[in-house]
């Protein structure tokens, strides 16, 4: 499963010039917890999350161990560029779901923007990999199934998914079909494991 299966596209972005209200409004009415953050040519140039955003927006706490900044409204941030991260960790359209997901635990984010040429085309987020990940096992099991049927043009293989590993059954023709319908099955969203299994006697 590759990161464009689940990412999701267009993307909502945030110039760097935008106000910070402006901003905070997009992340609400599109329910999305960052933004990337584009230059007047489009390029990426960082992420703004509810974090960033609320930073300098909430009262300090006199009595907490970590103050955050003064929030006199002359000292605070209006622009996105103010409050931003930059340098923000990205992937690739044709990345690993697993290699993404390691990704946003080691560095802690929530968000990674999916880049192709410099280009911003689309968004990842955790709760993105969680759905892609937990679903049914009749759910996978005939998803499973009709892109075997529809890479043999029939039904030739049988596909049962149990506990997210895909079991499939059917004469092969040799190793490398094998390893073909091992792929395919792969490839569906959710399955953690395939296994494959040849009917025709040895």
């Amino acid at each position: 499963m590759r990161a464009k299966d689940v990412m999701s596209s267009p993307v909502h972005t945030v110039k760097q010039t935008t106000t910070v209200e402006s901003a905070a409004q997009l992340i609400t009415a599109k329910a999305v917890t960052a933004l990337p953050v584009i230059d007047d040519g489009g390029r990426l140039v960082g992420m703004v999350s509810e974090s960033d955003l609320l930073w300098h927006r909430v009262p300090s706490d006199p009595t907490a161990h970590l103050r955050r900044p003064d929030t006199d409204p002359a000292d605070r941030p209006g622009m996105v560029v103010e409050v931003m991260s930059p340098y923000p960790v990205t992937t690739r359209p044709d990345a690993d779901l697993a290699e993404v997901a390691e990704q946003m635990l080691e560095h802690d984010v929530r968000s990674m923007p999916v880049l192709d040429a410099g280009a911003v085309v689309g968004i990842i987020s955790r709760r993105d990999i969680l759905r892609a990940m937990v679903r049914g096992d009749d759910v996978l099991t005939a998803e499973v199934q009709h892109r075997l049927d529809e890479y043999a043009n029939g039904h030739r293989w049988t596909a049962v998914v149990d506990g997210g590993v895909a079991r499939v059954t059917g004469d092969f023709d040799d190793d490398t079909e094998q390893g073909i319908v091992t792929v395919l099955a792969r490839t569906v969203p959710g399955v953690a494991a395939v296994v494959v299994a040849s009917s025709r006697p040895s």
